[in-house]
């Protein structure tokens, strides 16, 4: 039965259709748009874009220059660092899980457990066993005996506070040496009797000059990539 009502011109009728493969269509663009508005999330949750930005903000932080870079460009490269990053993953998804989806070898259901095994694959590696084991306990889960038996409730948020416990690390590790030119400089105004003069101030430039001889971008960078 075609439905008479009518959304900016469009017969809903002609939309939906009478038949199982319109609605099958139908489906796919409900599930298309779901996904779309859950993009943020399973990039910022679910992939290695957290650790990338928190450290590339800890070497903004350490530099002490206020808003340089910017922060549409810290996400920006976070961005591409984790399409490149991602991109063996995402290529294994599109193989096993949507090229199959869409030539009709699979149905949803095998699509989505196909897309999710690479996925956690690749959030357990990075996930630590407390953390995970945390999550399981609290949701009384029996103890998983292959990764595609743990479920994503209990690894995404796991996966999460592994990232950031790593990405603190290196954080923590990038933060020092500036850290130790400030109190340098902050000792060397208070024996020269410049107790007004913020020591930021003059440590600035000297920690800009450390990070552009050792190449700061380029290690900070190849670390994370290393990291993975």
């Amino acid at each position: 039965m075609i439905i008479s009502a009518i959304i900016p011109g469009v017969p809903i009728g002609e939309v939906f259709g009478d038949g199982p493969e319109a609605l099958s269509t139908a489906l796919r663009l409900v599930i298309l748009i779901t996904v779309l508005s859950l993009a943020p999330g399973i990039l910022i949750l679910m992939t290695c874009f957290t650790r990338i930005v928190v450290v590339l903000a800890f070497v903004r932080m350490g530099l002490a220059t206020q808003q340089m870079p910017p922060n549409q460009v810290l996400i920006g490269l976070a961005l591409f660092l984790t399409f490149f990053i991602m991109s063996p993953v995402v290529s294994e998804m599109n193989e096993e899980a949507l090229t199959p989806f869409l030539e009709g070898e699979m149905d949803q259901e095998e699509a989505f457990e196909a897309a999710a095994s690479p996925m956690k694959e690749f959030m357990a590696d990075h996930t630590r066993e407390k953390d995970l084991a945390l999550f399981l306990n609290y949701a009384e889960a029996e103890a998983p005996e292959t990764i595609d038996d743990i479920p994503l409730s209990a690894l995404v948020p796991a996966f999460a506070i592994s990232e950031l416990q790593t990405a603190f690390q290196i954080g923590f590790l990038i933060f020092v040496p500036f850290l130790v030119i400030d109190m340098i400089v902050a000792s060397v105004l208070m024996s020269m009797g410049m107790m007004m003069l913020p020591p930021v101030m003059i440590s600035l430039p000297f920690k800009v000059l450390l990070f552009v001889l050792v190449d700061g971008w380029h290690l900070v960078v190849e670390s994370l990539l290393i990291s993975f």
